[in-house]
């Protein structure tokens, strides 16, 4: 298995797009993959104009003692470059860069956050978890807004978010620290893939999630959608490979699991439509995942439009219209 906090990738190559008065950015400083979106709002729909990701895997490099290393520090520095100049002319107020729990967490954010700002040319702000939760849900009430009682799960690469909301309100919301980096690091940090192994991480996660279960349990909400990167993957995996149809629920995860264990080994996983980047930390979701499906009452988690970053550029928007 390669070094979690080893492998970056580059997608979502930029169209360059000169910057306008109405286009507004978002920088998602996430523990698995770093995010750049320009959109704009036009008759109150939302275009996104550009995009770029890259996977950093900065929570990958978060030692035990709570301090960044290096490389990842450097990954992510250069990673901000890039959207740096992807970002020159535009004004502070059509920007707004936030970093989550890697950095909620690492006792060096400051010395990181100061080259950061450096780097992009902007502001950059630790959120709180609850902070979080609130923007990933308007993220996703704004891009597909519905009148339906829902429960938004948001697996990251360090922390899970839990929402229910209505409409644009949320209702409950809360953050937990774990996510597929870390559980993977913790519990399939030699790529195998084993029985044992998924039960410890799944006990880990259920003894962090247990407390808030009956806050989000399913007689609380009409429908489950799953934001970030995470359930979408997981979803196109289980559509190329026709089990559970592509629906994200308890027996569909079970099978992915199964798969797992008959692989033994994260580099000898044959599964269509997986990407490499995902191969790394799929133990980890797929734990998660499964935790959350059945102790919440999970039939079917269906991958949602909006995140993060929509969260933040419809906040940018609220201000700039003065409806915030």
């Amino acid at each position: 298995m390669k070094p979690l906090a080893a492998t970056t990738l580059r997608s979502l190559p930029a169209v360059l797009v000169p910057s306008g008065a109405g286009h507004l950015a978002a920088v998602d400083i996430g523990s698995n993959s770093f995010w750049l979106e320009i959109g704009e709002w036009q008759g109150g729909r939302y275009r996104c104009v550009d995009a770029m990701k890259e996977t950093v895997r900065l929570g990958g490099g978060l030692g035990a003692d709570g301090l960044l290393e290096a490389g990842a520090a450097a990954r992510g520095l250069a990673c901000l470059e890039r959207f740096g100049e992807r970002l020159a002319g535009f004004a502070p107020q059509q920007v707004r860069a936030v970093a989550t729990q890697t950095l909620r967490e690492a006792r060096n954010r400051a010395a990181f956050l100061a080259r950061a700002e450096a780097a992009l040319g902007f502001p950059v702000e630790v959120i709180g978890g609850r902070d979080e939760a609130h923007l990933i849900y308007a993220g996703v009430a704004r891009l597909q807004p519905s009148p339906a009682r829902r429960l938004v799960v948001d697996v990251g690469g360090r922390s899970t978010e839990l929402i229910v909301g209505c409409d644009r309100e949320v209702i409950d919301a809360e953050s937990f620290p774990i996510g597929s980096v870390s559980l993977s690091m913790q519990h399939f940090a030699d790529g195998r893939l084993d029985a044992a192994a998924f039960g410890a991480a799944e006990r880990a996660a259920a003894a962090l999630f247990e407390p808030a279960i009956g806050r989000f349990a399913r007689a609380d909400w009409a429908e489950a959608l799953g934001s970030s990167g995470t359930v979408s993957a997981i979803a196109r995996v289980l559509r190329v490979t026709g089990l559970g149809r592509g629906a994200v629920g308890p027996d569909a995860l079970e099978a992915l699991i199964e798969r797992c264990l008959v692989a033994g080994h994260v580099d000898r996983l044959d599964l269509p439509g997986l990407t490499d980047e995902r191969r790394q930390v799929i133990a980890g979701c797929l734990s998660i995942l499964h935790t959350l499906v059945r102790r919440l009452g999970i039939d079917d988690l269906q991958p949602a439009a909006g995140a993060l970053r929509h969260g933040l550029i419809a906040d940018l928007e609220a201000t700039r219209t003065g409806a915030g």
